[in-house]
């Protein structure tokens, strides 16, 4: 698995651009929440597929209250976010956190 730890709120840019070629997911995590954990190895496959960056929000709470901010979601955990064009798509947090909806939110897509 690749995941991209998400630590800094330079790295938002960096997933605004990319976001025009191929669509970028961010995982907002807590290590103290089961739910987190469940939803985590849930999308553990998509990995494979797309640029996934994970934040850690227990240790980067100001970075999650910016992702919020910037993407027009509330904050909540554990999260979601597709990312297309510089922009939330989808979004989706707790148990509606499942794959086959990411992959339907992708297959939208046009590729390449």
């Amino acid at each position: 698995m690749s995941w991209i730890p998400l630590t800094r709120s330079d790295q938002l840019d960096e997933i605004d651009r990319n976001s025009f070629d191929k669509p970028v997911l961010i995982y907002k995590h807590s290590t103290r929440c089961s739910l987190s954990n469940i939803a985590f190895h849930r999308i553990e496959g998509l990995v494979r597929d797309l640029p996934t960056y994970f934040l850690d929000l227990i240790k980067h709470r100001d970075l999650s209250e910016e992702i919020a901010s910037r993407y027009k979601v509330y904050h909540e955990s554990p999260q979601l976010l597709l990312i297309r064009d510089g922009e939330c798509v989808y979004e989706a947090s707790h148990m509606d956190i499942h794959p086959d909806a990411i992959r339907d939110q992708v297959s939208t897509f046009p590729s390449g």
